[in-house]
């Protein structure tokens, strides 16, 4: 019953398409596709509303459409998950410019053997196409569709199309063959100072551009967080930055020049100087080894010194500092401590300084109680009995401390202490026995003794 269930409302979904359909186009949940030459169509296939959701049409295939030629601005809008476009031996001679704007998904283009006799790079240059295939199209040559052979030059793939274009007496001449003059690809070029700019300051980048036909001349500054500005003046052209954030450092500043023909691009990467940052610190969590987790932000890379209770805390191979993710200027890591006891308990604090500040934050650390206490009945027992680990001042890199003077080594200590108290228990534990056998034996003579009167 379940399986005819089933049955029945596929057969019901793809009646609900079909009826959403135009004439001679049929329609699944997924999928368009128009082939029936009579009647035919003359425009870009709508679904109609309250029917399949266009968003979840992928392929659209249109073959044999002689009097479909136009492809409007708002006829493929709707479609914005299609990947797979056919429009095959069709009359399509025009496409607006901004038909794709909102198909980002599109990734494979055939309009074979159609009445396109020009086609703009405009059209497409926002696209992450794989397959752009126009043969058999009455192109003209011009600079219009230069942009097609360079594309066809520029190709990674072998596999070219044989394309061709009519001159001026009307007759085919192969694509590659097609020289325009006056029409090649256009120049960008950037007079940019060195882009090492310290936080809150500002920096103005300048850009020239040059080709023919002339170029327009854009910014591409991505996901910039930083207040800016641009002026352009035909050929020239300035970005200016202010109150520059340390987000942005990392990040690519690009100057396009775009014409006809293609474009260029030259690049700048921003670095941006700034003060440390800890930006989380946590109580220690166990793995394999104790971790005390945090996160710091800097540029330069900051240098990291950990402190205990107040005094340095020079490191060794029982208590590290260990970095596991760098992410441009921000490290992820944790001061990680190997078998840590009750010694181990305390205050910890993390400094990371450079030339441009410095930044400090604490936690409180407990790995264990001391042996032998109760802390139900001392409660107020103290956990960490303060020793004097006074070292030297001078902060030096933690990541390298061959060259510093011996460690105080908690874990070290901590290894020694145990080793006290198990001497000290095994030594009670030899006198009480040799305690126990002399009672034993002056028991035993006592009786031996009134055995010997009484005979």
């Amino acid at each position: 019953m379940a399986r005819l269930w089933g049955l029945c409302l596929l057969v019901l979904g793809f009646w609900r398409a079909s009826l959403a359909c135009p004439t001679s186009c049929k329609c699944s949940s997924a999928r368009i596709w128009c082939t029936e030459p009579s009647p035919g169509i003359v425009a870009f296939p709508r679904l109609e509303p309250n029917s399949v959701d266009p968003e979840n049409i992928t392929e659209i295939l249109i073959a044999n459409q002689k009097r479909l030629e136009i492809i409007n601005e708002d006829d493929v809008e709707a479609y914005v998950g299609l990947r797979n476009l056919t429009i095959v031996d069709s009359g399509l001679k025009f496409v607006a410019y901004k038909a794709f704007l909102k198909n980002s998904n599109l990734r494979h283009i055939n309009f074979t053997r159609n009445k396109l006799t020009s086609l703009s790079r405009r059209h497409f240059r926002h696209l992450d196409l794989s397959d752009l295939i126009l043969t058999g199209n009455p192109f003209t040559c011009s600079c219009d569709i230069m942009w097609l052979k360079t594309l066809q030059e520029t190709k990674s793939s072998p596999d070219t199309q044989d394309l061709y274009c009519l001159n001026e007496s009307s007759k085919n001449m192969p694509l590659a063959n097609l020289q325009i003059p006056n029409c090649g690809l256009p120049s960008a070029r950037l007079a940019a100072p060195n882009l090492t700019v310290e936080e809150g300051k500002s920096v103005t980048l300048s850009c020239s551009v040059g080709g023919d036909p002339l170029p327009t001349l854009y910014w591409d500054v991505g996901n910039l967080v930083s207040k800016h500005m641009n002026e352009t003046s035909h050929t020239q052209g300035s970005l200016r930055i202010t109150n520059i954030s340390s987000d942005d450092s990392g990040k690519q500043i690009s100057c396009v020049a775009e014409n006809l023909v293609g474009e260029d691009q030259d690049s700048v990467n921003l670095t941006v100087h700034f003060a440390p940052t800890i930006t989380f610190l946590e109580s220690p969590t166990s793995d394999h080894h104790w971790c005390i987790p945090f996160t710091v932000r800097g540029n330069p890379k900051p240098a990291l010194q950990w402190f205990y209770n107040g005094a340095i805390l020079n490191e060794s191979k029982y208590i590290c500092t260990k970095i596991h993710v760098t992410n441009h200027t921000e490290y992820h890591g944790c001061l990680q401590l190997d078998n840590p006891t009750h010694m181990n308990n305390g205050d910890y604090t993390l400094m990371a300084k450079n030339e441009y500040g410095k930044d400090e934050r604490q936690i409180s650390a407990h790995f264990m109680g001391r042996p032998g206490v109760d802390y139900e009945t001392n409660p107020n027992y103290p956990e960490v009995l303060y020793e004097d680990w006074t070292t030297p001042t001078d902060i030096g890199d933690t990541t390298n401390k061959s060259n510093e003077i011996p460690s105080t080594d908690v874990a070290d200590q901590s290894n020694r202490e145990h080793l006290s108290v198990y001497a000290v228990v095994v030594i009670a534990s030899v006198v009480g026995f040799c305690l126990l056998v002399m009672l034993l034996l002056l028991k035993l003579a006592r009786h031996s003794k009134f055995g010997m009167k009484a005979c």
